[in-house]
């Protein structure tokens, strides 16, 4: 698979203003990185992430648009400023991974900044389930990055993708490397391994959903697929009937919640990780990260939306699996476990197609 503000003129003034507000030390200039001290320079507290100055960053006005009722620009001066830990690396093109450094970030998460945005799906009459959305960000360089709904509402660990408004380095002690400071503001993804998403200066975020027609059937009977296809493109890649050969089992114990009726069961999930069924048929570059997307759906026509990068690119370990036998209520042959959401409404039943696609 390859994978690849507007804004009111009257408005302009009072933008910059907001963005400033939000963040009363970020420097302006293009003459460097105004430092903002330390909180425990000299190391006497039990943390080791507050022990270097934070410096701020400089950022550009940001803007929502898409498929929400109330679009425009984001005022970020009433969010609170929130911090991740992070260990950047990226892909070298000579194979291979380059690190980059570790760094504390402080900003506003995406949750906060979109969370009073109302949504205003173009599918709601044929889908109402909002788990189809994807959320595509974009920097002033034209950069595009893509994120599932699921990974800004649905996970374990809430907060931790920022617009960066400030930088710190975590020093190791022993040999007091000094890595290279951001001087813009910045998208930061906290789970994800290679940091190919983290894109500087972002200055849109638009809302989106998953534009394919899929017919509904909600009152199939039995919800069984025996099988399912990988496609791209509107080709068929593959058909899985049966995992490959050598492919590794894997069981996460779990409590399967749901956002709508609660608790599921406590039962374990055994199966294979889905970024191990999907490897022969994509590739690991900048940009399949970047904007790639996995649109899992069942043969009943439900479906949710992945990227690309939260099903191969994890540093939490906290994996998709793809569960392989009936479940209780007779439904399969195949369905998701997403070990990474704290709802079960991503866990589709019955797979009867994976499509991987890029972002529109």
């Amino acid at each position: 698979m390859k994978i690849q503000l507007i804004l009111l003129a009257g408005s302009l003034w009072i933008i910059p203003l907001t963005f400033m507000a939000q963040e009363k030390t970020l420097n302006s200039t293009a003459s460097g990185l105004k430092q903002v001290s330390a909180e425990d320079p000299k190391d006497r507290n039990n943390n080791f992430y507050d022990n270097t100055e934070m410096y701020a960053l400089t950022g550009s006005p940001l803007t929502i648009e898409g498929e929400v009722e109330n679009p425009g620009p984001a005022d970020l001066s009433g969010l609170p400023l929130r911090s991740i830990i992070i260990k950047e690396a990226l892909l070298n093109d000579g194979g291979g991974n380059r690190f980059i450094g570790a760094y504390r970030y402080d900003g506003y998460s995406l949750f906060d900044i979109l969370e009073n945005r109302i949504l205003n799906k173009k599918n709601k009459d044929a889908y109402r389930p909002i788990i189809d959305l994807y959320v595509i960000i974009e920097n002033n360089q034209g950069e595009k990055v893509v994120l599932s709904w699921g990974e800004i509402y649905y996970p374990n660990h809430l907060h931790e993708i920022l617009i960066a408004t400030r930088v710190g380095r975590i020093v190791p002690s022993k040999t007091s490397d000094l890595w290279p400071l951001p001087q813009e503001s910045k998208l930061v993804i906290g789970n994800d391994l290679l940091s190919e998403r983290n894109i500087s200066n972002p200055v849109k975020i638009t809302v989106k959903s998953y534009a394919r027609e899929i017919p509904v059937n909600r009152d199939l009977k039995p919800l069984y697929s025996p099988g399912f296809k990988i496609t791209s493109k509107s080709k068929v890649l593959s058909e899985i009937t049966t995992l490959p050969e050598g492919t590794r089992k894997e069981t996460f114990n779990a409590i399967f919640y749901g956002r709508g009726r609660g608790i599921h069961s406590t039962t374990p999930f055994s199966g294979a990780l889905l970024e191990q069924i999907l490897n022969p048929y994509v590739s690991i570059t900048s940009r399949d990260l970047k904007t790639g997307l996995v649109v899992v759906i069942g043969l009943d026509g439900y479906r949710c939306v992945y990227s690309l990068s939260e099903v191969v690119n994890r540093s939490d370990q906290e994996e998709v699996l793809l569960v392989d036998g009936k479940a209780d209520d007779g439904s399969g042959q195949y369905r998701l476990y997403p070990a990474c959401d704290f709802f079960s409404d991503r866990a589709i039943k019955a797979i009867s197609e994976i499509s991987l696609t890029t972002a529109e």
